[in-house]
């Protein structure tokens, strides 16, 4: 039978409003589409921005990322299409490794534990959240330079501040830093439900050849694992104009699926 639902999983530093736009055009097909918050994000962006530095967004783990989204998961039985972006997407491939989804879209996915690479913009991005001088405790509300380097950085300047004003949020240091051990692990010799692994070709906090890294990894022939590139797309391609591009591509690859 073929499954109607979505749940939509956000990355770092946003809320599942960077989802409003895919919401929409999923619901305007049929889809029953679902975006929960990660534990604690449930009030507004400027809200949340207001309570920074937050002493309890502080303790948030990636373990804990990914039990809220396998318990939701859980309460409601059916197995969704399980789409995420960024850390969200490395929350997908553990929740399909554990055969929670019936499919699992991973777009620009920070990479499972044992991946990484020593490229600079990689190293430039993620250091703010993995700096060893500053307490691992305490949140990181990451700048407008940071972000722009990171997320946006071939957007024109007035898209790239509407997104950070609109969209940013401060995040917990021990999430990232959990990816790189047991929390972050994926299982890639497992059988599991199709996953589709993205990249954009402008990205610089997960560069494509580590995306590619990432897909090359898995080895069970039997199940679905394909990779695609977006052209001229930064790490934001969920947000940045022109993504319904992605919507299209993510769609037609489910139809044939027959998922």
């Amino acid at each position: 039978m073929k499954t109607k639902s979505i749940l939509f999983i956000h990355g770092m530093f946003m809320t599942s409003q960077c989802w409003d736009g895919w919401i929409k055009y999923y619901e305007a097909k049929g889809f029953k589409v679902v975006a929960p918050n990660w534990p604690g994000r449930g009030e507004p962006v400027k809200a949340l921005r207001k309570k920074h530095p937050d002493p309890e967004l502080g303790k948030l783990t990636l373990a804990k990322v990914v039990e809220h989204y396998a318990q939701y998961i859980e309460k409601h039985r059916e197995k969704p299409i399980i789409i995420g972006h960024s850390m969200g997407a490395l929350v997908t491939q553990i929740l399909i490794n554990r055969g929670l989804g019936a499919a699992g879209v991973a777009i620009n996915s920070a990479p499972p534990a044992g991946i990484f690479t020593t490229k600079w913009s990689f190293i430039k991005s993620n250091f703010p959240m993995i700096n060893p001088f500053i307490s691992k405790n305490k949140p990181h509300l990451i700048s407008f330079e940071q972000f722009q380097f990171a997320f946006v950085n071939s957007l024109p300047l007035d898209e790239q501040k509407r997104i950070y004003e609109h969209y940013v949020v401060p995040e917990s240091r021990l999430v990232p830093q959990g990816s790189l051990g047991r929390a972050g692990r994926v299982d890639f010799r497992k059988a599991h439900a199709p996953l589709l692994l993205t990249a954009g070709s402008l990205d610089n906090i997960i560069p494509t050849s580590l995306n590619q890294a990432n897909y090359e990894r898995y080895k069970d022939s039997s199940s679905v694992t394909d990779f695609k590139e977006f052209d001229g797309r930064t790490h934001f391609l969920i947000g940045q104009q022109g993504w319904e591009e992605i919507a299209d591509y993510v769609t037609a690859w489910l139809k044939k699926q027959a998922i």
